[in-house]
């Protein structure tokens, strides 16, 4: 019913405030129209002045059992939407969300139609919508290779003039390997092959150009040539789906070549990424080296599918890494470290942890899931939900709010926490029927045998790589399986019930295991003191040393034909790596985190969350944990760069003034004299948005500031407005400033606010009713998401895949140049920490061979990186290390 009730909430306000737009934005209470909003990058592509949403959530309306609402919104696509814009967007969001969406929706109508009380007037409106759609994707696929562009002009296909696309040369695995469930559904529906024969042929492409040693697939590989343009290899972001559909199109399709692919990928995928409980990113020329030090939020769709294929003991144990996560950050962030600190900070209330839990409820009938479950509601109705729906987290460690609501929120996430829940009673048709998307639409398996126009095996192919003996061709029976042993899901949980939080000493990992250098870590660069005799020596051994400057900084230099063994300075050349993206790290952890700006007034009640920019003057927020509280007032003059001549409607306020004409500190100084508490600069910049800029810090003036002692804040314009229009509705608004959002229960403790802020089961008519006090809210500090001093440089996360700065993203190397990589840092100055005081911070841990953690120092850094490239012994050993050193920078690229 909870499920219901939010699934009402966030539909209801996307088809009375957004309608026909493509997606809700619900902090402005307004559609999203592509061209009209500041452009995010790559993505808007999902974007198409198509009615994404609507058409994203039609099967979910009736797995919800809303057949009434379900019949109307059919309606309403064939006569408001068109398919025939001239607009350019993504081929693969593209067709998992609207030719999903309209196959999703045919497939639910026919089967109401047949059972005979709704749908009697649909005559396959929805699935000649969908034929039109895949005839203008179809363009993408006139390449040599068969891979598709990735983009597409709805109108004018690609390169035409008009088309304003089509000279891309690179696409994500993931893009290509993401078509043959649609393609196919819409070939078997309609009996026109070339769908399938297109999808089918960019699959046998992927395949063909897979890495043949290692067995795995790049991130992103060139439509022309088939070159992988980026090496690295997870079941993250840019790969996740490929794998995905392979498993399931042998499922809907039931040709064996498939499930061989897959069981070929899956040993490799559990050879050399999985590394219990985490999945990490290797190269896949090298599977043994790492590629990177982070994981993303992306691949939590993987225990789900390693469910469908039957290995359900890592499904368990990834399953529950993430969990702990969740309850660390309250949400998965985008990306997070080995060590499960934050990467990427934001989550735009992505669905894929919910679809694991899903499947491993289904698998293992264990109750655990419910609860898991049950927390995922709570933090979305805590933490998410606004007045016009539910807003992404901008950062999951302020709890701020982006304006954006996603289709795949109401396509995916309701359906799965609906299904977690629901008795068999509660669906009006059978779910095994069908099978899932990856947009978690419906496909039924009937379609398996109609209009098969294609050889079931393909036999230009030969499997000889694996023993195929290993793999089941079915999945276990659970009926069988589990009822005798009800605490099997609990055993495989237990050991890492404190994988996150608590202790988990390093173990020894395959790559170390094959190079004999026995269970001692190499030394980590995080861990390195110039002052420890033991360290030198490891230094020495590793062909680095150690030169004090005059200045007080201490550098270090490589020559790898001076370490002891060719192990030890492959183990030097690792470490110069990990200093250098230590020390460029700690440069940009000097920068402030954000700060948030929470509305606490009628009729918000604390959820709408703005991501605030801090002041390097005035009261520090990260040391008043309680923030300041008070109604907002306008300040005049607005620019604040005179005495302020509206003193009494100021005092005891929170002052709004208008960015620029004057430094900021000037502002401060100016409503602090008129008797603010607080004060928040709002950028006249007309249309910014932290959504699509990096976050603004305000500077101070050159001189002391000491004399400033309130907290200021900077917003864009656009979340300025959001107060702005807030005010000239309801008068009175008041705010709160903190570092982080606070637990509502805690804000309005002992007040009369409405019950639904903590009870999502009541409408919002409910506000005026009285809440009872319960201590079950009082937020758990060892829950609560980490501090600041777990926070990264403020304006490190990317909006609509730019590059990211955070930990473990390498700076790279340059191979070139000279004889050494040298390092500087700084010394054991009293004025400033570096490397020496790391082990005075916080204990930490990083299961696994990885890099470095976060800290929370700060180091002059100047680095410069060469090779000896002269020394006969060592060149196989550097070329590989300048290889690896390419796809590091590849990876500078990464997008998600």
């Amino acid at each position: 019913n909870q499920v219901l009730e939010m699934f009402d909430h966030a539909y209801s306000n996307y088809m009375e405030h957004a309608y026909p737009a493509d997606e809700l934005m619900p902090l402005t209470c307004r559609g999203r129209v592509r061209g009209q909003e500041p452009s995010r990058g790559d993505v808007d592509d999902a974007l198409g002045k198509f009615s994404l949403t609507l058409i994203d959530t039609l099967d979910t309306l009736v797995v919800l059992n809303k057949t009434k609402e379900f019949e109307e919104a059919v309606k309403k696509v064939i006569k408001d939407v068109n398919l025939d814009n001239d607009i350019v967007v993504s081929v693969f969001e593209t067709n998992i969300r609207v030719l999903g969406g309209l196959l999703g929706g045919h497939s639910v109508a026919i089967m109401l139609k047949e059972k005979g009380e709704y749908m009697q007037w649909y005559n396959g409106e929805l699935l000649h919508m969908a034929k039109e759609l895949g005839y203008k994707l179809l363009p993408a696929f006139n390449t040599t290779s068969g891979l598709p562009y990735p983009r597409v002009n709805l109108k004018f296909g690609v390169r035409h003039p008009e088309a304003r696309t089509g000279t891309e040369s690179d696409t994500c695995t993931a893009c290509a390997g993401t078509l043959i469930l649609e393609f196919a559904a819409l070939s078997r529906f309609t009996g026109t092959s070339i769908f399938e024969e297109y999808a089918r042929k960019a699959l046998d492409f992927i395949w063909e150009k897979r890495q043949r040693s290692s067995n795995l697939v790049g991130v992103t590989i060139n439509i022309h040539t088939g070159d992988w343009v980026r090496k690295d290899s997870g079941v993250g972001a840019g790969i996740d789906s490929y794998y995905e559909y392979l498993l399931k199109a042998y499922v809907l399709l039931g040709d064996d070549s498939f499930l061989e692919r897959f069981n070929t990928h899956y040993d490799a995928i559990m050879r050399y990424i999985s590394q219990p409980p985490l999945l990490l990113d290797v190269h896949i020329h090298k599977p043994m080296l790492n590629a990177r030090t982070w994981m993303d939020s992306l691949l939590a769709f993987f225990p789900g599918l390693q469910v469908l294929k039957g290995d359900i003991r890592p499904a368990i144990e990834t399953h529950e890494m993430l969990y702990q996560v969740i309850k660390k950050h309250n949400f998965l962030p985008e990306a997070f470290t080995t060590d499960f600190r934050v990467h990427w900070a934001q989550h735009p209330l992505r669905p894929e942890f919910a679809e694991s839990t899903y499947f491993l409820y289904k698998a293992t009938g264990d109750p655990y899931y419910l609860e898991v479950g049950k927390t995922l509601i709570e933090n979305l109705n805590k933490y998410a939900r606004v007045p016009c729906g539910f807003a992404a987290m901008k950062d999951v460690r302020t709890g701020s709010h982006e304006d954006r609501m996603d289709s795949f929120f109401l396509a995916e996430m309701f359906k799965y926490l609906y299904l977690l829940f629901a008795d068999k009673e509660d669906m009006i048709f059978d779910i095994e029927d069908y099978i899932f998307t990856t947009e978690a639409h419906l496909l039924p398996l009937w379609l398996s045998t109609t209009n098969q126009t294609i050889s079931k095996k393909n036999t230009s192919t030969e499997y000889t790589e694996l023993d195929d003996s290993n793999f089941d061709w079915t999945c276990p029976n659970t009926q069988i399986l589990f009822p005798n042993d009800p605490m099997f899901a609990q055993s495989i949980r237990e050991p890492l019930k404190n994988v996150v939080d608590k202790s988990c000493p390093r173990g020894i990992s395959r790559a170390e295991e094959s190079l004999g250098s026995g269970p001692k870590p190499p030394l980590r660069a995080r861990d390195f003191m110039a002052s420890n005799p033991e360290h030198l020596e490891i230094l020495k051994k590793m062909g680095v040393s150690l030169i004090h400057l005059k200045d007080g900084r201490v550098q270090l230099v490589q020559h790898a034909v001076q370490a002891a063994s060719s192990l030890d300075a492959e183990d030097g050349l690792r470490f110069m790596q990990e200093m250098i993206e230590l020390s460029s790290q700690q440069q940009k952890e000097q920068q402030l985190p954000p700060r948030a700006v929470q509305i606490v007034s009628h009729p918000f009640f604390g959820r709408v969350v703005l991501t605030a920019g801090p002041a390097q003057f005035g009261m520090d927020l990260s040391k008043h944990k309680a923030g300041t509280r008070g109604f907002v007032a306008t300040i005049k003059p607005y620019n604040g760069c005179s005495e302020i001549t509206n003193p009494e409607a100021v005092k005891d306020k929170i002052a709004l003034m208008q960015r620029g004409q004057c430094m900021f500190a000037e502002k401060a100084r100016n409503i602090q004299k008129a008797g603010a508490i607080g004060g928040i600069v709002i950028d006249d910049n007309e249309g910014s948005s932290s959504d699509t800029a990096p976050l603004f810090q305000m500077a101070g003036d050159g001189k002391n500031t000491d004399d400033i002692t309130i907290p200021m804040l900077f917003l864009f314009n656009k979340e300025g407005n959001i107060i702005l229009d807030a005010i000239r509705e309801y008068e009175a608004v008041e705010v709160l400033l903190s570092d982080k959002a606070k637990d509502r229960a805690t804000i309005f403790k002992g007040k009369m606010i409405p019950n639904y802020i903590f009870d999502s089961n009541l409408e919002m008519e409910n506000m005026d009713q009285k809440s009872s006090e319960n201590d079950s809210h009082k937020p758990n500090s060892e829950e609560a998401p980490s501090e600041s001093q777990d926070a990264e440089a403020v304006n490190e996360e990317p909006e609509g895949g730019g590059e990211s700065s955070g930990v473990g993203d390498p700076d790279p190397l340059s191979p070139a140049s000279t004889d050494s990589a040298s390092v500087s840092m700084a010394d054991e100055d009293p004025h400033a920490s570096g490397p020496t005081e790391a082990s005075a911070l916080e204990p930490a841990c990083t299961p696994g061979d990885s890099q470095p953690q976060e800290q929370n120092t700060q180091t002059e850094a100047n680095s410069k990186a060469h090779w000896d490239s002269k020394v006969q012994p060592m060149e196989s050993i550097l070329a590989d290390w300048n290889e690896d050193i390419e796809a590091f920078e590849m990876m500078e690229k990464d997008e998600l």
